[in-house]
This record gives structure tokens, C-alpha cells and sequence, in this order.
């Protein structure tokens, strides 16, 4: 009789535990004590909450999740060429090294990820130029500037106007890139998967 006591106590206990253990960490940013009067008062600092209006509103910001989603991991993965890329050109001693070097690079990004963006919507291209701006601190029109020069960098920047985009588009996370920024946040935080 007591041992079946302690197996339902432990049982309990192991159930529970892994209930709290489930809630801890998810909505909110982080959590801090106060001391008040010899009482311990949680501080539980929430994120923000999107609330729409009208149903339009809302498959609009789930489009744009869906879009950070897609596009967040290439973003990352091009501040980690780009890296890789100016490292490598200041190590080559001659600009005709270094031309080979970019041509190889682009010939590489462009039959790995060319499948990729053909199947891209609008909406995820512009997100994708934001993050690109976001990651490596240059617009889509700076990069493709400095390593693919001026003449295609205009030519790429009129057929982005042409289908309603901008190369030259800056990242801000302040202003109206703020919803872009939150996603991100919790994306990074495993709230999104």
C-alpha cells in the first residue's frame, strides 16, 4: 500500500514537472524577481500582440510570417557567403584573381538558389531584400554593385522596378519593418516554426 503511494506521488510529480517545464519560456521575453516585503513577485515581461481588425488584416500578417519563415534562413545563409566572400577578396593578390573568384561564387549562388527564388512569391522577394539589408548591412543594390558592378546593378534595379520591387529598399526595424523585426524575434525564439 505504500508503495503504490509513492509510484502515484512520483507519477504525479514527473506529470507535473513536465507540465511547467512545457509553459516556461513560451510568450514572453524574460522573466525577473522582485522582493517585496519577503515575498517573491514575478516580473513577467510580455511580448506584444498583433490584434486585427479585419480578416484581410490578418492573412496579410500570416502571409508575411509565412514569408520571414521562408526567406530568414537564405538571409542568414547570404551574410555567410558575403563573409566568406570579402575574406576570400582581400586574401587574392590580383583583381583578375579576384574577378575569376566572384564569377565562380555567382555561377555557384546562381544554379543553388535560382530553383529556389523562381518559385518565390512577390511578397517573399521584398521580404528577402529586407533581410538581405538586415543581415549584411548592405541593400541588394550595394552587393550586386561591388561584386557585380554598376551597369548590371542599374540593369537588375530597373527590372525590380519594373515588377513593383527596389533593390535600393533599407531595412528598418524601428519604422515600418517592425512587424518583419517582431517575427524574427520569435522565429528566433522558436515561438514560430
Amino acid at each position: 500500500m505504500i508503495m503504490k503511494r509513492w509510484i502515484l506521488l512520483f507519477v504525479a510529480l514527473v506529470c507535473t514537472g513536465s507540465a511547467v517545464q512545457a509553459q516556461g519560456g513560451r510568450g514572453f521575453w524574460h522573466q525577473e524577481w522582485e522582493i517585496t516585503n519577503g515575498d517573491s513577485i514575478p516580473l513577467v515581461h510580455i511580448l506584444p500582440v498583433y490584434v486585427f481588425s479585419r480578416p484581410v488584416d490578418l492573412r496579410r500578417y500570416q502571409r508575411l510570417v509565412d514569408a520571414v519563415r521562408k526567406v530568414y534562413p537564405i538571409a542568414k545563409i547570404a551574410r555567410a557567403k558575403m563573409a566568406d566572400m570579402e575574406a576570400e577578396l582581400c586574401r587574392l593578390p590580383t583583381k583578375k584573381a579576384q574577378k575569376e573568384y566572384i564569377k565562380q561564387v555567382y555561377d555557384q549562388i546562381k544554379e543553388e538558389y535560382t530553383p529556389v527564388l523562381k518559385h518565390m512569391t512577390r511578397t517573399q522577394g521584398r521580404v528577402l531584400l529586407k533581410l538581405i539589408d538586415r543581415e549584411t548591412e548592405y541593400t541588394a543594390y550595394e552587393v550586386l554593385k561591388e561584386f557585380r558592378g554598376g551597369f548590371i546593378a542599374g540593369f537588375w534595379q530597373g527590372v525590380s522596378k519594373i515588377f513593383g520591387q527596389d533593390l535600393k529598399s533599407q531595412y528598418d526595424r524601428e519604422g515600418e519593418d517592425r512587424m518583419i523585426e517582431q517575427i524574427i524575434i520569435y522565429y528566433e525564439a522558436g515561438l514560430i516554426r
